[in-house]
């Protein structure tokens, strides 16, 4: 699993030579982990800054919102944002977390201010940025 993750485009002849077994029982082990769910998938890892979107802001999002048709209203209309690059409703405070990619602190302040903040759920926003960062799941 841990040479998946590091580089999910291995051969299967090149896996299985860093894990020890020969490329049939490797290929075989590979599928199990497939058809059982542990491999859920590959993706292409994209660096935001190469995409003009170098400024990553974390939002804690409280709403107004108790019934479900405002709950799912909300969520439809922020996952469909482009800007938005990872989006989860949470137990207890806050509400949702939202992380978002744009290009510079103004088209941050455009989102927040010309979208996010104008939708009728929205009780409180507050915006947190990155000093570092140590470890990510990319």
């Amino acid at each position: 699993m841990f040479h998946l993750r590091q580089d999910g485009r291995l051969t299967n002849v090149e896996l299985a030579k860093r894990v020890g077994l020969t490329p049939p029982p490797c290929l075989r082990r590979v599928k199990r982990l497939e058809e059982l769910g542990v491999i859920a998938g590959y993706r292409a890892v994209i660096n935001p800054e190469a995409m003009g979107r170098g400024l990553e802001v974390l939002i804690d999002v409280e709403i107004y919102a108790q019934d479900r048709k405002s709950f799912e209203e909300f969520e439809d209309t922020v996952a469909s944002y482009d800007e938005v690059i990872e989006f989860r409703r949470m137990y207890g405070r806050p509400d949702y977390f939202i992380r978002v990619a744009v290009a510079d602190h103004a088209a941050y302040e455009a989102f927040l201010t010309g979208r996010l903040s104008c939708l009728p759920a929205v009780l409180r926003l507050e915006s947190h940025l990155t000093m570092k960062e140590i470890k990510t799941g990319r």
